[in-house]
């Protein structure tokens, strides 16, 4: 439900750290998850890695709706479920957290969140959906040649988003908590998602760098 982007968002970026300018990660210049040619395409075209570091909550926000919550169409999904599916696209890509979504479901796995997708979340329990997604998700990321390296935190994370996500469908908002959304840019084109055909959605625009399902949740910067 989109009233609970706020809390979702807050939780995703406990996983997701701080600053980041390795040369050896293929994402560049990274803030709070928010790669730098992400922040250029959502928020400022010609934004420096200076202003990417010093990125404000309202533009964080503003590139995890565009390119996570909404792709996923978390306003639409039940509590709880939404924002694990919103972890799970933060991981490892949308169109993956949209097909095992899909597959928990029983219904077709075509990476994109549409009303045959919606109706069949809805008909079920949350708790439920929540638990196999988490289970799917697990399953998916041990078969990963990085388990070894980094399988230890990928467990914790998806442990903490199945415990967080069974009390948000457990005890929901009645209310929309607001995010500030900071204003786009005057080139971006980025479209807003239109309703949902049967069965599909319409695929968001390509963006400049896909999430990799193999990278390891980012750690605070106080981490080791």
């Amino acid at each position: 439900m989109d009233r609970n982007f706020a809390r979702a968002l807050s939780l995703v970026l406990k996983s997701e750290g701080g600053w980041s300018d390795n040369p050896a990660d293929p994402g560049g210049a990274t803030m709070k998850g928010v790669t730098l040619a992400n922040f250029r395409r959502y928020v400022k075209a010609d934004a420096t890695k200076a202003e990417l570091r010093s990125i404000s909550d309202a533009q964080v926000a503003v590139v995890y709706r565009r390119f996570y919550w909404d792709a996923v169409v978390g306003a639409e999904l039940p509590d709880g479920v939404d924002y694990a599916v919103f972890d799970f696209a933060v991981n490892s890509g949308p169109g993956r957290a949209a097909k095992y979504l899909q597959s928990v479901l029983g219904v077709v796995q075509d990476g994109r969140i549409g009303p045959a997708t919606l109706a069949a979340a809805g008909a079920k329990p949350a708790g439920v959906v929540i638990d196999a997604l988490c289970d799917a998700r697990l399953a998916f990321l041990e078969k990963l040649p990085t388990w070894p390296s980094f399988g230890r935190g990928w467990s914790a994370r998806v442990a903490s988003v199945r415990r967080q996500a069974l009390l948000i469908s457990a005890a929901p908002l009645t209310t929309t908590v607001s995010v500030p959304l900071a204003p786009a840019s005057a080139d971006d084109t980025a479209p807003t998602t239109p309703p949902a055909t049967q069965g599909s959605m319409p695929a968001l625009r390509r963006p400049p760098r896909r999430p990799n399902p193999h990278r390891p949740p980012r750690r605070p910067a106080s981490s080791p």
